[in-house]
């Protein structure tokens, strides 16, 4: 996927098993934070390294990632930083998440599902 194009497009090495040190190492080596989605959303600086434990396997659907990218740039947007607006971004991503399967089921969830309970999220964090 996108984190196994990224790691080629900088190390020649296979990357480590542990999904913390591969964002780390990326992150150290880009000088950015890096987001690796997945069950344990980490996001780290190649310093400080956050895992999330809200979402569910419901949000692996199409245009959730979108959700989540539109989520971290409006928090940019109010002047948080790098790393802060990834980690919160990535919390209240979860939470709607988990909020919309709340209501839906996870089976049926859809990205929509998720960006109409991203405001019951803000308000409960």
């Amino acid at each position: 996927g996108e984190m196994k194009r990224l790691w080629s497009s900088q190390f020649r090495e296979d990357p480590p098993p542990d999904r913390q040190q591969q964002a780390a190492m990326l992150a150290e080596r880009t000088r950015s934070v890096i987001v690796l989605k997945g069950a344990g959303t980490v996001v780290t600086d190649g310093e400080k390294v956050y895992v999330n434990k809200t979402g569910n396997p419901g949000m692996a659907t199409a245009g959730s990632g979108d959700v989540l990218t539109g989520v971290i740039t409006a928090l940019l947007g109010q002047g948080l930083t790098d790393f802060d607006a990834a980690v919160l971004g990535v919390h209240i991503h979860g939470l709607a998440g988990d909020i919309a399967a709340e209501r839906l089921g996870q089976i049926s969830l859809i990205a929509t599902d998720i960006a109409q309970a991203l405001t019951d999220a803000f308000m409960r964090s």
